[in-house]
């Protein structure tokens, strides 16, 4: 069963007495592309004081639902879902995250990484889409992806959607200079992390320097070239 088919077994939970639904606000995180921008600031894989901690941003997205409920005297619903992928052998490892994420109420949609293209902007994209047919009041879209994202969530705001993109200064330009866009940095959610992030910005550099790690080892040129090759 998909996620989407998952999740629209519950409707009758989150239908009006009218039989219309109520409009979500929905918080959608691309595990892949915020897992790369974290260990770019941390230069290295996160320690447990620097991973996000989801119930905080689960109890931030009650908070942005209720203000929004608020605003447009609405009964709206808030919705989570982590989209991530599963590389070969990872399912252990991986395992209890997943669940622990389950716990808290959150969705997860998990696709095997099978290669390079093998991303999930498509399945977030398609997500969104799919609320948005069934009513969406909010949306916030926890990447630095504004290749795949910037136009999709301009035209939801151009709509009159709430729109909000969470992520880190350092790697959204985008949505942080954007007129249309709304930009919330991860690190400004109270509770998310549990440590100060040792950030470097290219604007504040210390007067000794500082090391910028890459976004990907060297070695993911070859895994392009061979891929081209076949």
């Amino acid at each position: 069963m998909s996620l989407d088919e998952d999740m629209s077994a519950t409707s009758d939970s989150v239908t009006g007495a009218a039989g219309n639904p109520h409009r979500r606000v929905l918080l959608v995180w691309d595990a892949p592309n915020l897992d790369m921008g974290l260990g770019a600031i941390l230069g290295g894989r996160p320690t447990a004081a620097y991973r996000p901690r989801f119930d905080a941003l689960g109890r931030w997205l009650l908070a942005r639902t209720a203000e929004l409920s608020r605003s447009s005297s609405t009964t709206l619903e808030p919705e989570a879902t982590v989209f991530t992928n599963i590389a070969p052998g990872s399912a252990d490892v991986v395992r209890p995250w997943v669940e622990a994420l389950r716990n808290v109420g959150f969705a997860v949609f998990a696709k095997p990484k099978i290669d390079e293209d093998s991303d999930v902007d498509s399945d977030m994209l398609h997500h969104i889409e799919l609320r948005r047919s069934e009513g969406l009041a909010g949306v916030m879209v926890a990447s630095a992806d504004g290749q795949a994202f910037r136009e999709p969530l301009e035209e939801l705001a151009n709509a009159g959607i709430a729109v909000q993109v969470l992520g880190f200064r350092e790697h959204a330009s985008w949505a942080v200079t954007s007129e249309i866009l709304d930009f919330v940095d991860l690190e400004d959610i109270p509770g998310v992390f549990r440590e100060p992030l040792p950030r470097v910005s290219l604007d504040m550099l210390p007067d000794e320097g500082a090391w910028l790690q890459p976004f990907r080892p060297l070695s993911a040129l070859l895994v392009g070239r061979k891929s081209v090759a076949e």
